[in-house]
Order: structure tokens, then C-alpha cells, then sequence
């Protein structure tokens, strides 16, 4: 029988293996909603923090990726603009498709998080190292979760679980204090 400190020490070390985090657009990097212009021009709003975290990612040495089953000019923009190395759009089967992007990165499914909020992320958070849902994911996708996220998507979550893989690398404290004033 696990208690729940040995659930948490497993996860923590789960987290800190992590090398690739993929994650799902629409409820994920956005709140979900699609809009469009008169001019049928696609928009979403992407959360500054998200972006922010996935730069820290990489610059710690993570690897990035989309998989996403829409496909959108400006999700191509955004992942351009933040250097998201993997960038899958029109996803139908988004298991076949990570592990493709797992073969060409040489990441085993343990090292790989993915984030996501509906049933067709599902069968990838499963399979990953560490499965994430955010706080306003469908109830399916909850309960299969190594972790939920405190933030609904959208609004920083992607940002929440890049924290808690750098925190469990023990790296957390020191992009901290690369943004904090010099002593004096």
C-alpha cells in the first residue's frame, strides 16, 4: 500500500525526469473558446505566462511540442514565435501521432508529459510519464490525471506544470533568482 508521501516522492521524480512536454491548444494553451472575425480571420488568446514558462522550459533543456486536432494559422504563429520545436495541427489519432514525435526525439513515453483537457487527449496522457489535466477539463480527463492543475487552460496552467517539473529538477530557485536585483 503506497501512503501518500510515497505517491507524491513517485510523481516528484516522475516530474523530474521529464524531457518533452506536449501540449493540447484549444482548453490547454487557450480558455477554449474559437473566434472569428467578420473577414473569417481565426483569433485566440494565448496567457503571457504560458508563454513565459515554456521559455524557461527550454532553456533549461526541455523539448516542446503541440498536438492539437484543429489546425490554425496562429497556433503556427505562436509556436514559431516561442520555438516550439514539434508542431502537430489536424491531429486525429494524437497517440500515434506523439509517438512518432517521441521516435524522432529519441524521449522514451516516461520522460514525456502531456497536458490536456478532453477525451481526445486522453489515450496520450495515459500513456505519457505524466499525464496532465487542467482545472476545467471534462471529468474523464480528471480522473485519468497524474495532475490537475490549479488554473483552469488558458489561464496559466501550461505555466503551473512548468513550474512543478522545474521545481522537482531542483532548477526552480535559480531562474528565481536570476530575475531578482543583485545584493547590494
Amino acid at each position: 500500500m503506497h501512503t501518500s508521501s510515497s505517491l507524491h516522492d513517485a510523481l516528484h521524480q516522475r516530474l523530474a525526469q521529464v524531457r518533452l512536454l506536449l501540449l493540447d491548444v484549444d482548453g490547454v494553451l487557450t480558455e477554449g473558446g474559437v473566434t472569428w472575425t467578420n473577414d473569417g480571420v481565426e483569433q485566440k488568446t494565448f496567457h503571457i505566462r504560458d508563454g513565459l514558462g515554456i521559455r524557461l522550459w527550454q532553456r533549461a533543456g526541455g523539448l516542446t511540442g503541440i498536438v492539437t486536432g484543429r489546425t490554425s494559422r496562429v497556433v503556427q504563429l505562436r509556436a514559431e514565435e516561442l520555438g516550439i520545436g514539434f508542431v502537430r495541427q489536424g491531429v486525429e489519432d494524437k497517440l500515434e501521432m506523439t509517438a512518432g514525435i517521441l521516435a524522432e526525439c529519441g524521449v522514451p513515453w516516461e520522460q514525456a508529459a502531456f497536458v490536456g483537457d478532453d477525451l481526445p487527449d486522453l489515450a496520450v496522457m495515459m500513456r505519457c510519464g505524466v499525464g496532465v489535466a487542467v482545472a476545467n477539463a471534462c471529468p474523464e480527463v480528471i480522473e485519468a490525471a497524474a495532475i490537475v492543475t490549479r488554473m483552469p487552460g488558458g489561464q496559466g496552467a501550461v505555466r503551473e506544470v512548468i513550474e512543478q517539473m522545474l521545481k522537482a529538477r531542483g532548477s526552480w530557485e535559480a531562474i528565481v533568482r536570476r530575475y531578482q536585483p543583485a545584493s547590494a
